[in-house]
């Protein structure tokens, strides 16, 4: 068994991460207007630079910015997508976690014209990650294994899952709420071509929706404002392949299945039985980034869905809490999971970010860093 040239590699992550002490205090002088926006860019800047320079020392291929210049894992993106607009929001957001309910009614969005992609969203952060993964990567020279900057964005599920098309959209705009579906994923190809021109080679599509609708809880949401929770999965899996169906030659493109991930909560429960055999038939990607940290992610036999060509980056280790797992554990369950799916299809990540907030997970970043660290050894081990 060979090391992956190629994305999703054998030791991966998904990308956030915890944000150093001293950026989060720039934001706040920031927010305070105590400093300027170049102050602020330049902060970021430089955390950004350490970042990437952790990564690369814990063995991993694959770098992000740790979504350093973001709040919000998503927000920050569908925010800046033309024709849709913040709005108070009023439906309560509720996170679990072992110690009882995080409650909370973040802002909503609403689309006041045509659904359109004016600039290329974190065009010019990918292009600063894309320098700074070069200039690691060939410090007087080039090695075998240069590092491979990695974006990820919000899976464009994500404009219509929370609040639902009545909630987001209104008739004067979408006369025919087939055309918000079209002009959606219209958008999301313009971006993802315009980061093709931009070199990036590795793109994540983040995705909660996929993984809520696992959830009888979710699907029963769903239902109960008047959509077909049935089948809501396979206009997600529609408008994501229509959004990568141009993607540049030379571009791997993943998705992450989460079930919500703030400050080590969660939201939704569920294996991926429902959705998986259409999800790993269907969805036009190269890899799946999929929880399996806990007994809420439930069993690896979906995975028998997974066809030849496709790869499984199995997030056995989580990013929710500090204990560090065992490689003796962590090979067990690999072991498990290719009982359904060849061994050479399946890769080894953290179960979700670090910190898909600027809030962060319960872990310190020795925590994180000794669980970076665990995920590239055990998958030298394991693969090679």
């Amino acid at each position: 068994m060979s090391p992956r040239t190629s994305p999703p590699f054998r030791a991966d992550h998904v990308g956030s991460l915890l944000r150093p002490p001293e950026l989060r205090q720039a934001r706040d002088d920031y927010a305070a207007g105590t400093i300027t926006a170049g102050q602020l860019r330049a902060a970021e800047d430089a955390a950004i630079r350490g970042a990437v320079a952790l990564q690369q020392d814990v063995g991993l291929r694959s770098v992000t910015d740790g979504e350093f210049r973001r709040h919000s894992w998503h927000m920050d993106f569908i925010y800046q997508i033309g024709g849709i607009q913040k709005v108070p929001g009023h439906l309560l957001s509720k996170f679990r976690n072992a110690d009882g309910t995080i409650e909370f009614t973040p802002d909503a969005i609403h689309v006041s014209r045509r659904v359109t992609m004016d600039k290329t969203i974190f065009g010019e952060d990918f292009a600063f990650l894309r320098s700074i993964a070069g200039e690691l990567s060939s410090p007087g020279g080039t090695p075998p294994d240069p590092l491979v900057p990695k974006l990820t964005i919000p899976a464009p599920s994500m404009v219509h899952y929370r609040s639902g098309l009545s909630a987001v959209i209104d008739e004067s705009v979408y006369p025919d709420p087939e055309q918000f579906w079209t002009d959606v994923s219209a958008a999301y190809a313009q971006e993802v071509r315009r980061l093709g021109d931009l070199g990036c080679a590795y793109l994540q599509i983040d995705d909660t929706s996929l993984a809520y609708l696992n959830d009888p809880a979710q699907r029963e949401y769903i239902s109960e404002r008047g959509e077909d929770a049935e089948h809501m999965h396979l206009r997600y899996i529609s408008l994501i392949n229509d959004a990568v169906k141009d993607k540049p030659a030379g571009m791997a493109i993943a998705t992450h299945m989460c079930r919500g991930n703030y400050r080590s909560s969660w939201v939704a429960s569920g294996g991926y039985d429902f959705v998986a055999e259409a999800m790993f038939n269907e969805l036009d990607v190269d890899g799946f980034f999929l929880e399996y940290d806990d007994e809420r992610s439930g069993g690896f036999e979906p995975l028998r869905f997974v066809p030849k060509g496709k790869h499984v980056v199995l997030g056995l280790v989580t990013t929710k809490r500090p204990e560090l797992e065992t490689k003796d554990a962590l090979k067990r369950r690999i072991d498990e999971a290719a009982k359904y799916v060849p061994l050479d299809q399946l890769c080894l990540s953290g179960q979700c970010g670090f910190s898909s907030t600027v809030e962060g997970n319960a872990l310190t970043l020795d925590d994180e860093i000794a669980k970076l660290r665990l995920i590239v050894e055990t998958a030298g081990e394991v693969w090679g």
